[in-house]
């Protein structure tokens, strides 16, 4: 296994200028971390409430402050732009940006579904400008060296793949992770970090079978995916709004097994065992954790490239038809889809 400092440093790649576009609990941590652990600043913030915008400017030391979206894309000292909104936000306030002329980090799920994905894909390709969907883990090195690891052959083919997201997240119907309205439910928010993992380690499934709950508005609550891979490989994908599971990943092969602690999608410790006896592990060795995507825009960016491949339009868009079956079988549908 690869060891973490085999990756780039976020703190080498070249700087931007950050705007955020919804000034949410999320993009707090957004702007926490970019400026201690890279190059680059979060020099504006947009809100449709003025008010709102300045108190989280003022928290993170941003020089400017914004009253409407469309202020923030206008600032011509803006180099990209994060989108921090609830998922139903996501394509209008990236395309927004992109209109604009600014290259996009969108906040994972990237959309709602991925007819949208594809929609603000075709525009940043129409404009020749680089967008990315923000999940996160894909670019911690711990992550990176467990796919390289899986993709090199370390612990031979791949017969199983589990892990878990949840957590005790319930709120009244007003709040975003339970209203429809907002895109709201356990699928875009937490079973998309196993389903983005077992789609980064073997890529589109042949079947997916998905099982679960709704809330009496009409959200996934928790669900339970299961991808078939083939006659031999099944990953299966667990979330919960309701309870807090041990949130841990488990891949399984042929010669041997992979193991990250609980968050597996945070920085975390791996190990690897082989039948043979042998064993490595991979301990945490950053803090933070979004300095790498912001990282990876800054030098695509700065390249010319219009994607990335740690996140490609592409795995986007498959992840995002992944939780649109699995959606559909578990008869969940946002309004004005």
């Amino acid at each position: 296994m690869r060891p973490a400092d085999a990756y780039p440093d976020p703190a080498d790649a070249p700087a931007l200028r950050w705007g955020i576009l919804a000034p949410g609990g999320i993009a707090r941590r957004f702007a926490h971390e970019i400026p201690r652990y890279t190059a680059s600043r979060v020099v504006a913030v947009g809100s449709r409430d003025l008010g709102r915008a300045e108190a989280f400017a003022a928290d993170h030391d941003i020089p400017r402050a914004y009253g409407s979206y469309a202020e923030l894309v206008a600032d011509g000292e803006v180099d990209a732009v994060y989108v921090a909104s609830p998922h139903s936000a996501h394509l209008e306030l990236a395309s927004l940006a992109l209109t604009a002329g600014r290259p996009v980090l969108v906040e994972k799920s990237l959309t709602r579904n991925a007819a949208e994905a594809r929609e603000l894909f075709d525009l940043a390709a129409s404009r020749g400008l680089f967008a990315m969907e923000a999940m996160w883990s894909r670019f911690l090195p711990h992550y990176r060296a467990v796919v390289d690891a899986v993709h090199d052959g370390a612990i031979g083919e791949v017969l199983t793949v589990t892990a878990q997201h949840g957590q005790h997240l319930v709120f009244g119907p007003e709040h975003r992770l339970w209203d429809p309205a907002l895109a709201g439910g356990a699928m875009l928010d937490l079973t998309v970090y196993p389903l983005s993992f077992a789609h980064a380690l073997l890529g589109v499934p042949d079947q997916v079978h998905a099982f679960g709950a709704l809330s009496e508005l009409g959200v996934d609550t928790g669900e339970t995916v299961v991808l078939r891979y083939g006659e031999r490989t099944v990953a299966v994908a667990q979330a919960s709004l309701e309870t807090a599971m041990a949130n841990e990943a488990t891949i399984a092969g042929t010669h041997g097994r992979i193991d990250l602690a609980g968050s597996f999608y945070t920085p975390v410790e791996v190990a690897l065992s082989t039948h043979d006896g042998a064993s490595w592990r991979l301990p945490v060795q950053h803090e933070g954790g979004f300095q790498f995507q912001a990282a990876e825009v800054a030098r695509r960016v700065a390249a010319g490239e219009t994607s990335s491949p740690l996140m490609s339009w592409q795995a986007s868009v498959e992840v995002m038809e992944l939780m649109d079956e699995a959606r559909a079988q578990l008869g969940v549908v946002f309004p004005g889809e």
